[in-house]
């Protein structure tokens, strides 16, 4: 027993010409996407901006878990949190924008560049007060009790600097990020 099967087949349809407006309303152009604006994912600049924002923030991270009394000071060891924080999060989005300059997708996915956007924004915000909290602790280290000597503060001084480097970053990502939804 045989059945007969058709096979699927596509017929190319010609677009209908345009309708002609209405007597007395205006012509509206048709929305247009906006090209990929630089420095957002998927772009040559987008991908330096997450570079240094990761290197920064490691950086940080390094010298900051490097000294041994880190610990002692709960400013400096919320400062190792969101510096990891950010570096996991601006290498996982760096690692996207590569792939997606790699095989040449843009990411103009709405809910995707929210998502980007918001998660900048929390872990900018977290870095910000970190980096606001040791550089107060640094402050009170160097000036206000003069112990500098006894302690790590070019390391102290150094991963706050840095911090605040990695945040300069991210106001520009979420600004072209924003203005792209």
């Amino acid at each position: 027993m045989q059945m007969s099967v058709s096979n699927a087949s596509v017929h190319p349809v010609e677009a209908p010409p345009p309708a002609a407006a209405p007597a007395g309303a205006g012509t509206q152009a048709p929305r247009v996407r906006m090209e990929d604006i630089q420095g957002m994912p998927a772009t040559l600049l987008g991908l330096a901006l997450r570079f240094f924002q990761f290197f920064f923030a490691a950086v940080s991270l390094s010298v900051m878990a490097s000294t041994n009394d880190f610990p002692s000071v709960s400013a400096f060891c919320h400062l190792v949190a969101a510096t990891g924080l950010q570096s996991l999060s601006s290498l996982a989005l760096a690692t996207v924008d590569v792939y997606a300059i790699m095989v040449k997708r843009s990411l103009q996915n709405r809910r995707l560049v929210s998502l980007f956007a918001v998660g900048d924004g929390v872990t900018s915000t977290m870095t910000f007060a970190a980096a606001c909290a040791s550089a107060g602790i640094t402050v009170l280290i160097d000036n206000d009790l003069n112990s500098c000597s006894a302690n790590h503060c070019v390391q102290f001084e150094t991963s706050t600097a840095l911090a605040f480097i990695s945040c300069l970053e991210l106001p520009v990502v979420i600004v072209v990020n924003l203005m792209h939804l």
